[in-house]
């Protein structure tokens, strides 16, 4: 398949993934503090990438590594810990909503520090989307009044690692394979999650005396394979074959699937969302076009 049409399935399924894992870390959280949450899904996350890529890690080289680690630390290891914070006062829904600021994390910094060219019609689809997922965010607030929008924070500062690592891998790390990067990641990851998981109280009789534990840990591995690992390598090859801009764009359609599984879970939904949707999809459009 050309990648033109590529990077739309490839577009397409990691929204389902990623606007699926919100509700995963939502349902694991009823049995797992946030800190077991973070450590749990970076150690499954490294064991299943590691066995997949581990052959391909002896063709790095050392300054590949500099720049394997700093991408390991802010699109994957820092965030699995703010995004388990966040969602212990805000809807998974909402959650995902913030999320959408990526594409404009990754349209600035790209621009500041990286000299990654976008174009005007790139620049006005990110608005519209912003503008779309604003309105989601701002009826979600209306909908749900009780919840504790400071911790948005935490998904902001999230956002602002994840489009920081887009830029650093498609400038960085181009001629690594997109397995090689997720299975180099999660090497670094590995030994910080490890060492941590002993300090959480996992291994307490407080959380294995927890009726929810079990299902907890089916939801966390669910998500470390699909959600992490394999959406890391999709998300990798993305990144090799379209413009660090419209990579990022995954985050204005993940919302659209979030809010689908809120709805079913019993969080609420308005014909006000449904329409700002449908402006995030025309934002992703314009942000696809690069003339």
């Amino acid at each position: 398949m050309k990648s033109q049409n590529l990077k739309w399935v490839y577009l397409f399924v990691l929204s389902l993934i990623w606007g699926s894992s919100f509700i995963l870390i939502k349902k694991s959280l009823l049995g797992l503090t946030p800190m077991q949450l973070g450590v749990l899904r970076n150690l499954i996350t490294s064991l299943i990438l590691l066995a997949l890529g581990f052959r391909g890690l002896k063709s790095v080289t050392l300054n590949e590594w500099k720049w394997l680690a700093i991408s390991a630390l802010v699109g994957s290891f820092i965030p699995a810990f703010l995004f388990a914070i966040a969602e212990t006062e805000i809807d998974s829904a909402v959650t995902s909503v913030l999320n959408s600021l990526v594409p404009m994390h990754t349209f600035w910094l790209g621009l500041a520090f990286f000299n990654i060219p976008s174009s005007k019609r790139q620049f006005l689809g990110l608005v519209i989307g912003f503008v779309g997922s604003c309105i989601l965010m701002l009826n979600g607030a209306e909908l749900n009044p009780n919840q504790n929008y400071w911790y948005a924070g935490f998904i902001l500062l999230s956002g602002l690692m994840y489009g920081l690592n887009v830029n650093i891998i498609k400038r960085y790390l181009h001629n690594v394979k997109p397995l090689t990067i997720a299975a180099g990641n999660y090497t670094v990851i590995f030994f910080p999650a490890i060492i941590m998981l002993f300090f959480v109280d996992f291994f307490s009789e407080k959380t294995f005396r927890n009726p929810e534990i079990k299902m907890s840990m089916v939801y966390i591995t669910t998500l470390s394979f699909f959600g992490t690992a394999m959406a890391k390598i999709m998300f990798n090859k993305l990144v090799k074959i379209s413009t660090p801009v419209f990579t990022s764009s995954v985050t204005y359609v993940m919302p659209i699937v979030a809010l689908m599984w809120g709805f079913l879970d019993g969080e609420r939904f308005s014909l006000v969302q449904g329409a700002a949707s449908f402006v995030i999809l025309l934002g992703v459009f314009l942000v696809h076009k690069r003339q």
